[in-house]
C-alpha cells in the first residue's frame, strides 16, 4: 500500500468525506433558500418570521441521522417549512389580536437603482395585495392556498403539513380560492403602469394638488396604517377618494418638505417617505384599472429595520 493508499483509508480520510458532505449539504439547502424564504414569507407575512423559519429547518435537516438519505431535498424542506410557518401563524393571530390598531404585513422593501442579488425573489405572489388578503383567511386556509396555488405543492403533501385529508386540503384551498380572488386586483397594473399611477401620486402630493390626486383614486379606495403602537399614525382604516386624498394633501402640508424615494415594495413600484421629523414611512399602493384601490402605509419602526439605507 502506497502513502497515498493509507491516507486515502486513514482516520482523515473519513473526517474529510463528512467535511465534503456537509459542504454538499449546505450548498443544496442555500440553493432551495430563496423559495424556502417566499413560502414562508407568504405563509406569514413577516420577513422576520420567514428568516427564523428557514434557519429552524436547517438546523432540523442538519440534526437529522443522515441527510444524505433524504431523497428529495426540496420536497422536504418546503414541507418543513411549511409546517413551522403554520405553527408561527397559529400563535401570531393571538398576538394580532392584541395589536394597536391596524396589522399590515412586513413589506419587502428594495432600492429600484440597485438589484441586490441576496434579497428574495419576488413576483406578484408576494405582492401587498394579495397578502392583505391573505389576512382573512384561517391559518390552514391560508397554508392550503399558499402551497397549492402559489407554490404548486401537491395536496397529499399539503395534508402532511395540515394534518388533514387530501380531500379536505382541497376544500380549504377551494374556499381560500374563492375570497382570494373577490379581494384581489380584477385589472391588475403592469410594471410601467404602476410607476406611471406612482409618479402621478407623488407629484399630486407634493404639489398639493387635491383635484389631481383624487382623480387617481378609485370611489372606494381604502386607506390604512401601521405604527404598532410606537408612532402615531390612522386609528382606524379610511374610505372614500374625496376624504382619502383630503388627508393625504393636509397631512403633507403639516409635516413640511418630503424626501419622496421611489422604491420597490413588494416587487412592484411604491414610494419612502421620510417627513421632516426624520421619521421613515413605506406606501404600498394597489392599482386596479387605472386607479388606486389601496393605499397602505408603513410606519412601524420594528417592520422597516430591513429597509435599506435610502438617505
Amino acid at each position: 500500500m502506497t502513502k497515498r493508499d493509507a491516507r486515502d483509508t486513514g482516520p482523515d480520510a473519513g473526517r474529510g468525506a463528512s467535511r465534503d458532505a456537509e459542504e454538499q449539504l449546505a450548498r443544496s439547502f442555500e440553493a432551495n433558500r430563496p423559495r424556502l424564504l417566499r413560502v414562508a414569507y407568504t405563509m406569514t407575512g413577516s420577513l422576520v418570521e420567514a428568516e427564523d423559519c428557514v434557519q429552524d429547518a436547517w438546523l432540523r435537516l442538519r440534526r437529522l441521522d443522515d441527510p444524505g438519505s433524504v431523497r428529495d431535498l426540496g420536497a422536504w424542506l418546503t414541507t418543513t417549512v411549511s409546517r413551522l410557518a403554520l405553527d408561527a401563524l397559529s400563535s401570531a393571530r393571538a398576538r394580532r389580536e392584541q395589536y394597536v390598531g391596524t396589522w399590515l404585513p412586513e413589506p419587502l422593501v428594495a432600492d429600484r437603482s440597485h438589484d441586490p442579488v441576496d434579497r428574495v425573489t419576488l413576483d406578484e405572489s408576494v405582492s401587498m395585495a394579495l397578502l392583505v388578503v391573505l389576512e382573512r383567511l384561517s391559518p390552514a386556509e391560508r397554508t392550503a392556498f399558499v402551497l397549492h396555488d402559489v407554490f404548486s405543492v401537491p395536496f397529499p403533501e399539503i395534508a402532511d403539513v395540515v394534518g388533514r385529508s387530501p380531500a379536505a386540503v382541497r376544500q380549504l384551498a377551494s374556499r381560500a380560492r374563492r375570497q382570494v380572488e373577490d379581494g384581489r386586483p380584477r385589472t391588475p397594473a403592469t410594471v410601467a403602469e404602476q410607476q406611471k399611477v406612482v409618479e402621478a401620486f407623488t407629484a399630486a402630493c407634493q404639489d398639493g394638488d387635491l383635484p389631481g390626486l383624487i382623480a387617481l383614486l378609485d370611489p372606494d379606495v381604502v386607506l390604512r396604517g401601521d405604527g404598532g403602537g410606537k408612532v402615531v399614525t390612522l386609528q382606524r382604516t379610511e374610505r372614500e377618494a374625496a376624504r382619502v386624498a383630503q388627508m393625504i394633501i393636509t397631512y403633507a402640508g403639516k409635516v413640511g418638505p418630503l424626501n419622496i424615494r421611489p422604491v420597490e415594495v413588494n416587487g412592484v413600484p411604491g414610494l419612502a417617505i421620510r417627513a421632516g421629523t426624520g421619521q421613515l414611512a413605506v406606501l404600498s399602493l394597489t392599482v386596479d384599472a387605472g386607479r388606486i384601490t389601496a393605499i397602505d402605509i408603513m410606519r412601524n419602526p420594528d417592520k422597516l429595520a430591513k429597509v435599506p439605507d435610502l438617505d
